[in-house]
Formats: structure tokens, sequence, C-alpha cells
């Protein structure tokens, strides 16, 4: 069964904003990690100016986790405050990952192919027809 949290945006202050939210509602990261940590490729180098910036964060709420990112400088263009949310699904099998990818897509846009990742998550990225953006992973090791 799937569960779903909500996933924030930034235009380089996601740092601030999750300690504001960790004041707030209390509790510590279950994960911080910044672009400059990525494993770079042949097709994609992290530019210097986006390396310190939060690639992901998450911070439980209750039964929730609320998750986040800053955009990176190749995405930064398309940063619109109000509607930089993303709902982050988080499925029960791989399976599951794609019939929930494959029917989201359905006269929408793929933005990152469904993909085993260098995090260890088979996961995608995509915008619905009605221009909501969704993530959807699955982890093999949180199911054991």
């Amino acid at each position: 069964m799937a569960t779903t949290n909500v996933y924030l945006n930034f235009n380089g202050n996601c740092e601030e904003a999750f300690n504001f939210y960790k004041s707030v509602f209390g509790g510590e990261f279950g994960y911080l990690g910044r672009f400059g940590e990525m494993p770079e490729t042949e097709g994609y180098k992290v530019p210097e100016a986006d390396k310190n910036k939060i690639m992901h964060v998450s911070l439980a709420i209750g039964n929730s986790i609320l998750m986040g990112s800053d955009t990176g400088e190749e995405h930064g263009k398309n940063y619109v405050q109000g509607n930089n949310f993303s709902v982050s699904v988080t499925a029960g099998s791989k399976t599951e990952a794609d019939e929930l990818f494959a029917g989201l897509t359905a006269g929408g846009q793929v933005t990152m192919p469904l993909a085993d990742t260098f995090w260890g998550d088979y996961f995608g990225m995509l915008t619905d027809k009605f221009g909501i953006n969704w993530m959807i992973g699955f982890n093999e090791q949180q199911q054991s």
C-alpha cells in the first residue's frame, strides 16, 4: 500500500526553511544531503553555485514526513513560489510504483523516468495533466 507525503521546493533557502520547520515541530532531520554530495557523471557535473544547496531533506511530523530540496541552477528558472511542491508517493512494491507512474502520466509529462537511483530508490517524477507534480518511489530495503 502506498503512502503519500508533501515535497517542497525552494529557490536557495531550503535549509533556512527546514530549520524553521524543525524549530516549530521539533525532531531531527531524517536526512539532509547537498547537491555537492551527488556523484557526477559524464553527462552531468554539479554547478559550483549549487554544491551547497539542499538536494534532499526530510523531517518527520507525526505520521508524515515533510520533505524538500532547493532547485538547482538548471531548474531554478521554472521555480514559482506557491506552486513549488510535489506529492511524494512511496509505493509498496516496484510493480505498484510502475502502475501508479503509468496511471498518473496519462495526458501528463514525465520529468524523470522511473529508474534505479544512486541513493537506492526506484524513482521517477512527472507532472500530471492537471499540472500537479508527483514523485513516485520504491525502496526495497525499507520494505524488509
